[in-house]
């Protein structure tokens, strides 16, 4: 892994208003740095005392592997599980195979299930193995049952810690039971309210139950609304339905209807900023996030779609090719060209960032294709128009030739245009041949303006002006 210098922190750290709210600053990272390499090492805890888990991952992630593996050994046991589930999956993994069985065990331990399931996905079979074999067999039974699961699945992303109280209970009974010695989760909102076989039947927030009086029952106050989730649901599916319904937990069935887990919103906000991530990622032909990865993985990570886009280079430049008498006669064709192949790429890149979108939000529904398609294309076709305008007195004035100016304004229309279907069109093909649209998209949009606005500014000038 690159090692990364002090100081290395966000903009975003660094801004007036976060100073207070943010544990992590610039002169903290330089700080616990310079005790690093100064061998100071007594002066660590002091500067890392009090932060936030959260705050604590960043500290770790803005230094080098070398020196996180010396500021580790200063985290309290206490919070250090909390603490590797903030990171980043990159460093988590890294930091995880230098820690021994023992400590990783008394990590998944601290941790609710969902988060250690998260984590131990992460290991190696045989890492998994060991890891598994050394917690308790209860905690052993319940992360087997959740890795047996489908990966990006409710089964996965579910917290078993749930608190299922019997539908025939009244308010009363069920304050006694959470006051109890019963083991319960250490935070919980929601009550999911049960029937004799197991299966929810309501909801009811913890607030409700202690503004009701003592007798009466649950069913009566109960909501009765509820959305059980399977557990085989997709992950983005799930995220579909608590952005739908403005949910903040959900209660996860298995095949027959009974009640297996919980999920809760901040699992969901993780999800949802994993997938949209993901979009923009593949959007710019970069599979993973690979900013704390090492220079050779990051480079061959990335090398396959630049390959892919050599191609399609090579693919427009034969078209320019096509063109080269015409363009050694008229050298004003040679400097126009770029501005017909950029405005069509940037104006198709926006057309499809919209689409993409849509298809990932389930906004673009079946019935409301044709109709994003044609508003594309009419604002394709209205942006050509007025980019024509501009751009043809603009030629006519530099090159004092209003016929080329007339090309260009021609071809400007054209590629927009098609900017706008192929920003539309190429991601809903995709789509609907089982690929993702985000990873392949902007290579075939780039090509098909390229070779549009190419042949078609090349073709008419070759046309009208020899």
């Amino acid at each position: 892994m690159t090692e990364t210098g002090p100081g290395t922190v966000p903009e975003t750290a660094e801004r007036d208003d976060l100073e207070g709210l943010y544990g992590v600053t610039g002169e903290l990272v330089d700080a616990v740095y310079d005790a690093v390499h100064e061998n100071r090492r007594e002066a660590i805890a002091p500067l890392i005392a009090g932060l936030h888990e959260a705050d604590l991952a960043d500290l770790l992630e803005h230094l080098g592997s070398a020196d996180r593996a010396v500021v580790v050994e200063h985290i309290p046991d206490d919070i250090f599980a909390e603490v590797v589930s903030h990171l980043d999956e990159t460093v988590r993994e890294e930091l995880l195979e230098k820690l021994d069985t023992r400590r990783l065990a008394a990590v998944v331990a601290e941790l609710e299930t969902d988060d250690a399931v998260d984590l131990i996905e992460d290991l190696d079979e045989e890492d998994q193995r060991e890891l598994l074999d050394a917690v308790p067999a209860g905690d052993r039974l319940l992360y087997e049952e959740a890795l047996a699961w489908p990966e990006y699945s409710a089964g996965r992303l579910m917290r078993r810690e749930v608190v299922a109280i019997p539908s025939m209970w009244t308010v009363g009974e069920t304050i006694d039971f959470m006051r109890s010695d019963t083991e319960l989760p250490d935070d919980f909102y929601n009550l999911v309210v049960v029937d004799p076989a197991h299966k929810p039947v309501g909801t009811l927030p913890v607030s409700r139950v202690l503004r009701s009086s003592r007798p009466e029952l649950l069913t009566a106050i109960m909501n009765e609304d509820i959305r059980p989730i399977p557990v085989t649901m997709d992950q983005e599916d799930v995220a579909f339905l608590f952005r739908q319904y403005a949910m903040v937990e959900g209660p996860v069935v298995d095949e027959a209807g009974r009640l297996v887990g919980v999920i809760t919103v901040d699992d969901v906000v993780e999800v949802m900023e994993e997938e949209h991530e993901d979009d923009i990622l593949k959007l710019a032909g970069v599979g993973e996030d690979d900013y704390y990865s090492a220079v050779m993985a990051t480079t061959r990570s990335r090398f396959s779609w630049l390959l892919v886009n050599l191609f399609t280079a090579i693919a427009a430049s034969g078209v320019i090719a096509f063109f080269d008498a015409a363009i050694e006669k008229v050298v004003a064709l040679a400097v126009l060209m770029p501005i017909v192949a950029s405005m069509g790429g940037n104006a198709g890149t926006q057309t499809l960032t919209v689409t993409v979108r849509a298809l990932a939000t389930r906004e673009l529904s079946p019935g409301g294709t044709l109709r994003a398609v044609a508003k594309e294309s009419l604002v394709g076709l209205i942006n050509g128009v007025v980019f024509a305008v501009l751009m043809g007195v603009i030629t006519w004035t530099w090159f004092a030739d209003p016929i080329l100016g007339g090309v260009l304004a021609t071809a400007m229309v054209a590629n927009l245009l098609i900017a706008g279907l192929a920003g539309t069109l190429i991601p809903l093909g995709l789509e609907r041949w089982g690929a993702d649209p985000a990873v392949a998209s902007g290579v075939f949009l780039t090509t098909v303006t390229d070779v549009v606005g190419f042949f078609v500014f090349l073709g008419l000038g070759s046309v009208i002006l020899l």
